[in-house]
């Protein structure tokens, strides 16, 4: 059974924001079209870039870029919704401007950390006021152009943070060095080649460098296709090993970035029966291809603090396959999970317990103990997709019965992902 992903959200919203930092027509294709897509995106109409309306079929966009420094101040406060992604990169290319404005979220979105992108930004010369609480949305900004050099080492491998540095720089015409302990999703250093921004990438003795010198006063347009998610393609694949679905799955046009494919390592190691083919091997491009999936027999794993920078998305859904395999799988180094849409160590672990599952939580992770038994129970989305649509593929798995209490939170990443779930699963469980 040969099925599509929605694309990659990472990359949909960095092609969105350089798109309209460059000068002329860029052409995208493949975007997602959902919650916190369709937020960044009207965050940058209002600053004054031309982004037509995200087609849902993922058919080509033309974006009219207002180049570096042409951004301008929007006549109100910019709605980010719940996209900590769109949040956090537009605090960067925002610091870099000549702009002014304040930018806030839904209530998720306002519980969600923002000092450890602010600190560097103003470090660089930008101006933050915390309207309410401090370290969080909403933020009034003052850009500043140009900004000063920064050579920042960073406590937690983050691509966001990375990312958002690294934008400050670009339009605050500002060299910008970075340092994490591991290496984090690569997704801007790539796309940042591809609009005729040069970085340098290294292992170093503490951890991994990234440098953009000089960068240029101007930036090419963007002609690319957004490859499908593989954090949205994990859950279906996850769903075909349980045997959620009626036959082996082949997911086509994924993307195979390799600081995002520790998951498929990961369930390899757990015994699942998958197999991946690469379509394009450019190291500077966005790999991409199709991972196929299905029923097999999981055996637990641990999976520890240097592959969670590549897979962070994926650690609800792996502590859900613990459920259902073989002995322990843990999960540790991860405290990273406590700052996303919700805190999702403490989100698995409630749900779990729910539905009688044996797990230890742990201030960076969890522990969970496998077993056969039916499961059964209500559990919480608690405001996150990745939460809901884990709990939605263990429901799916045959002889357990499993409501989530709202679905719907799916749709920031993957629309229609209830819907294409029990299409595939038609007949799995006779």
């Amino acid at each position: 059974m040969r099925v599509h992903v929605p694309g990659d959200k990472s990359l949909t919203q960095r092609a969105l924001i350089l798109s309209a930092l460059a000068e002329g027509e860029s052409r995208i294709s493949g975007l997602l079209f959902g919650g916190d897509a369709e937020s960044t995106a009207n965050a940058l109409r209002a600053l004054g870039a031309g982004i037509p309306q995200i087609p849902s079929d993922g058919s080509e966009i033309t974006v009219q870029g207002v180049g570096l420094g042409g951004l301008r101040s929007p006549g109100s406060q910019l709605d980010l919704g719940n996209s900590g992604t769109g949040a956090r990169l537009l605090l960067g290319v925002l610091s870099g401007s000549a702009v002014e404005t304040t930018m806030t979220g839904d209530e998720s979105l306002r519980s969600r950390p923002m000092r450890r992108v602010t600190e560097p930004l103003r470090a660089m010369g930008a101006r933050f006021d915390f309207l309410a609480e401090d370290g969080l949305l909403p933020i009034r900004l003052r850009g500043k152009r140009p900004l000063q050099e920064i050579d920042w080492s960073t406590p937690v491998a983050s691509a966001q943070v990375k990312s958002s540095i690294l934008l400050a720089g670009l339009t605050g015409g500002a060299s910008a060095l970075i340092t994490e302990p591991e290496q984090s999703r690569d997704h801007t250093e790539r796309i940042f080649r591809q609009v005729g921004v040069s970085t340098e990438s290294r292992a170093v003795a503490d951890g991994w460098r990234v440098e953009m010198h000089n960068p240029p006063n101007r930036i090419s347009e963007l002609d690319f296709r957004v490859p499908g998610d593989v954090s949205s393609a994990a859950f279906l694949l996850a769903s075909a090993v349980l045997g959620g679905t009626a036959a082996s799955l082949d997911i086509v046009g994924v993307g195979l970035n390799p600081t995002r494919t520790a998951f498929l390592e990961v369930l390899e190691r757990m015994g699942a029966e998958i197999t991946v083919e690469t379509d394009a091997d450019d190291e500077n491009l966005e790999a991409r291809g199709t991972v196929s999936a299905s029923l097999s027999s999981l055996t637990g794993t641990h999976v520890g603090a240097a592959e969670v920078p590549r897979m962070i998305d994926e650690l609800p859904l792996v502590a859900v396959l613990g459920a259902r395999a073989q002995g322990e799988t843990s999960i540790r180094g991860a405290q990273e999970l406590r700052a996303k849409e919700s805190d999702r160590i403490d989100a698995v672990v409630r749900n779990l317990r729910v539905l009688g599952v044996d797990v230890e939580e742990h201030a960076d992770g969890l522990i969970v103990l496998g077993s056969d038994r039916p499961l059964k129970g209500r559990v919480e989305a608690f405001d996150d997709h990745r939460i809901a649509m884990a709990f939605g593929v263990l429901g799916a798995a045959p002889g357990n019965d499993i409501e989530v209490d709202d679905p719907h939170a799916s749709g920031v990443s993957f629309p229609g992902f209830w819907e294409l779930l029990r299409e595939l699963g038609a007949g799995s469980h006779a």
